[in-house]
């Protein structure tokens, strides 16, 4: 069994990111990489989970979560996390922090944000792409 090492970094010469719940960087020895698409504010049968940033926030970390469940993993095995967020909620970025802080309470993925003129739908305002490293993990051709 290979053995999965995961070290959040947040050295002292770098601004706090805890408080917006992510680290600075993570190191990882071992495992296996996966890498997301990136998740929109949708349901699972595609829907819109809600007109605002807090609904489509929790449906995006869900569907991370749900993918990761499906491999047998779950939000800790997050390394990073690329969050594009709509320039029509550039100014509503604390839900997205506050969110982060709830699913990632400990060891926090790095994180880079994004204010992107739009996505994909014009009433999507975020979506958030993931990295994850799995252990253990084989594929199966």
């Amino acid at each position: 069994m290979q053995i999965l090492r995961r070290k959040p970094l947040n050295p002292p010469n770098l601004p706090n990111t805890l408080s917006e719940g992510h680290s600075q960087a993570v190191v990882v020895q071992g495992g296996t990489r996966v890498l997301m698409s990136s998740q929109a504010g949708v349901d699972t049968k595609g829907e819109l989970a809600g007109p605002e940033l807090p609904e489509q926030t929790e449906a995006a970390l869900d569907n991370i979560e749900r993918l990761l469940s499906s491999l047998g993993g779950d939000l800790f095995r997050v390394v990073m996390l690329r969050i594009y967020l709509a320039e029509s909620a550039r100014y509503d970025q604390q839900v997205v922090m506050e969110a982060l802080k709830h699913r990632f309470p400990i060891a926090p993925p790095a994180a880079t944000w994004l204010i992107v003129y739009g996505l994909a739908e014009p009433e999507w305002l975020i979506a958030i792409e993931a990295e994850a490293v799995l252990p253990g993990f084989a594929l199966n051709s």
